[in-house]
């Protein structure tokens, strides 16, 4: 008799099977994606984040948001899924209908992400990988987690550590850089590039563990490439044998170089790069960027890079794919199940978390796209979107808030099914194929409103300050990105004393707020060295008349005051 390797892989994990007689009947409406001929989908579990307050309490702002990060899933079809802040989920389906019935929490630390390994499950804090054995039967590890690697730098951007395995059983751990272009300032008009390579022999790059040794340290792992801004989509191609990694591109050209970039040119010329890493990879970051429309490696302007000059012919890899700008690559995963079909055999399945730096322009991404792979285990030179329609809104949008939904994690079941899972209210979707036709009209998702964004600017001094500069981040009505940049309406900061407001321009939340305070995925510099006292004026005034409706006037005199009184 022969029997399944589903049956059989849940036999030997002591947990219960997995139905592969049948696949789950699929949600009447796909759980909203759009998806090619053939592939239906349905929601494994939802809203896992909705309301769940961050581990150090409210926000200043009242934000209470919690994201969910990266996925995996078992032999037997348990899910495990990264929390943010908070911890891991695991799911587990015990009536075979496709839907998790049992969600329990466990761990703490937070970071994004997850892995099942050779019986253990693997996961990553924003300085360590740590690991749980997976016992047959139990869906949450018993035991306390072994600590792998500790110790890694994390600043306050890019701090994620992903990581993936070879087929040799090693481990690769990227340490992302916590600047935009190590320069200074950072993202500020008139950046100047440093000299990285102290700095890169720790950051922006991939290291090498062997996961059978307990805490180690970066000085114990093998540095294995370099030139890294920060990658997060990193898998291992078991056919070609290599790494493969979609690079994160940089932000603001206009924002550090307005005489030669404009808002465009931002918003379209930096591609989000997928490479082949080997080892002694390097990637070309901070020094360059990679231009989509020349088809060109350019110096980044911190360098002193025009918009013109090119990188040195051959010192740095072109993309293998060079994806459009600001889409932001999250998790990758290679498909080598036997449900879908022969074309996506071999190829890569990309989750795009979207954008929220493409002003003026709409927002872009927010998909999942697939990438074929020849029989030589190389990517075939394009991509193709494999899962849409998580934005809901079938019109443009300039506000990421705006998003129903935006893709994070991205993975395959040992029954070849994909996971997706969503970032920002906490839904897991599985896609199925099921070869059905169905009429595009039953496959139309609930109608869907997208938040009122309305875009302040009262033609003041302190108003096109605001537009220029803050809005790149805090967006142009103020709400902000999640866990990104924090939304300027109602903020206490603002609102409350001057002196506070003026200070944080001047230096930087870093060096006037408490250590302790909510923090964000990207640092607001300091604009003391680039901004004039009445421009500093002007742009606090109108964000505490915009946002916390504020009249009174902040003087120039004012700053000065507090510009003089910095230590």
């Amino acid at each position: 008799m022969k029997i399944s390797r589903f049956l059989l892989l849940a036999a030997l994990t002591g947990a219960p099977a997995l139905h592969a007689a049948s696949l789950p009947t699929p949600d009447p409406d796909d759980g909203g994606l759009k998806l090619p001929p053939g592939f239906r989908a349905l929601v494994v579990a939802d809203n896992l984040v909705v309301g769940r307050q961050r581990e150090f309490g409210r926000t200043e702002n009242g934000d209470m948001s919690e994201t969910l990060r990266f996925i995996a899933v078992a032999p037997n079809g348990d899910v495990y899924a990264k929390i943010k802040r908070g911890g891991i989920f695991a799911l587990r389906d015990t009536n075979g209908d496709g839907r998790a019935d049992v969600i329990k929490t466990f761990g703490h630390g937070g970071g994004t992400c997850i892995m099942v390994h050779d019986g253990w499950l693997y996961e990553s804090s924003t300085t360590a990988v740590y690991r749980y054995r997976l016992t047959p039967g139990q869906l949450v590890p018993s035991g306390d987690p072994e600590t792998v690697v500790s110790g890694l730098p994390a600043g306050q951007q890019h701090d994620a550590k992903c990581f993936t395995f070879d087929d040799a059983g090693n481990l690769y751990v990227e340490v992302g850089s916590p600047y935009n272009v190590f320069s200074e300032p950072d993202r500020q008009p008139g950046a100047r590039g440093l000299d990285p390579t102290e700095f890169l022999q720790t950051h922006g790059g991939f290291w090498r563990f062997d996961p059978n040794k307990l805490n180690q340290t970066q000085a114990d792992g093998y540095h294995y490439s370099t030139g890294h801004r920060h990658i997060l989509a990193v898998a291992w191609n078991p056919v070609s044998k290599a790494l493969f990694v979609v690079m994160n591109g940089r932000d603001q050209l206009n924002s550090v170089a307005p005489e030669y970039y404009d808002a465009l040119d931002n918003a379209m010329r930096v591609s989000e790069e997928m490479h082949i890493l080997h080892d002694g990879s390097n990637l070309g970051w901070p020094y360059t960027y990679y231009d989509p429309f020349k088809h060109a490696r350019m110096i980044s302007p911190e360098f002193g890079g025009d918009n013109r000059k090119r990188a040195e012919p051959g010192k740095y890899p072109d993309p293998l794919i060079a994806f459009p700008a600001h889409w932001a690559p999250m998790q990758m995963t290679f498909y080598f199940g036997d449900q879908f079909p022969a074309h996506y055999h071999g190829g890569a399945f990309v989750a795009f978390h979207g954008s929220w730096n493409r002003a003026p322009l709409p927002q872009a991404g927010y998909r999942v796209c697939f990438v074929p792979f020849d029989d030589k285990g190389m990517p075939t030179g394009d991509y193709e979107t494999f899962a849409g329609g998580f934005t809901g809104l079938d019109h443009d949008f300039t506000a990421p808030s705006d998003a129903r939904f935006r893709p994070m994690g991205v993975t395959v079941g040992p029954d070849g099914s994909l996971y997706v899972t969503d970032s920002e209210k906490g839904r897991i979707w599985r896609i199925i194929y099921t070869g059905e036709s169905r009429p595009a009209a039953a496959n139309a998702a609930p109608a869907y409103t997208a938040p009122e964004h309305k875009p302040v600017n009262d033609g003041s001094h302190g108003g096109q300050i605001y537009a220029q500069i803050c809005a790149t981040c805090h967006m142009a009505d103020g709400g902000g990105v999640s866990n990104m940049q924090p939304p300027l309406i109602g903020d206490k900061i603002i609102a409350g004393d001057p002196a506070t407001l003026i200070n944080v321009i001047l230096r930087g939340p870093a060096a006037v707020l408490p250590p302790d305070r909510p923090k964000y995925g990207n640092a607001m510099p300091a604009f003391g060295a680039t901004m004039s006292d009445q421009d500093v004026a002007d742009v606090a005034g109108f964000v505490r008349r915009i946002f916390a409706h504020d009249s009174k006037t902040i003087t120039p005199a004012e700053v000065a005051a507090q510009r003089a009184a910095q230590p």
